[in-house]
């Protein structure tokens, strides 16, 4: 009889999911089309998340609640930021809702929505779209198998 390999560390987990706001807008769906994969602890699935699925096997399915918190978030007005109109002078056009790319102190690429324009200032919200928002997931395991970390090429 062959083991049973839940959804854990050192699992990597190949998964259906869907990301719903609480009035039942979907934000982000994997059904329908390809089944996403990660590797448990790798951070590309939030602790919150991680968590809900921690435990189940190949077949299961979950709907779990998601408090702001535990998901992306809560909503930080320090991420709101004011700019120079001029700061934008490469662009034509601005529009609240436009995703911007800006570099952090650290150079990494940072994404900012454009919340609000008039003529001498723009405001940037650098939160996450779903930073405050509860959150339902809907999640069903396809696969769950032991992760096998790349061994390191050693020449002779």
């Amino acid at each position: 009889m062959s083991e049973i390999l839940r959804a854990g560390p050192q699992m990597q987990v190949t998964l259906h999911f869907a990301v719903r706001l609480m009035d039942g807008t979907e934000m982000d769906s994997t059904f329908g089309g390809e089944p996403a994969s990660f590797v448990w602890g790798d951070e590309s699935l939030l602790p919150g998340f991680e968590s809900a699925i921690r435990g189940l096997k190949a077949g299961d399915k979950r709907s779990v609640f998601i408090d702001a918190k535990k998901g992306f978030g809560e909503y930080n007005e320090q991420n709101v930021q004011h700019f120079t109109r001029d700061t934008f002078a490469q662009h034509d056009e601005l529009n609240p809702g436009m995703v911007l790319s800006f570099a952090d102190a650290a150079g990494a690429e940072l994404p900012g929505v454009i919340a609000k324009v008039d003529d001498e200032w723009v405001t940037v919200d650098f939160n996450h779209p779903l930073a405050g928002r509860d959150l339902t997931f809907e999640v069903e395991i396809v696969q769950v198998e032991r992760h096998a970390p790349e061994q390191p090429v050693t020449l002779n």
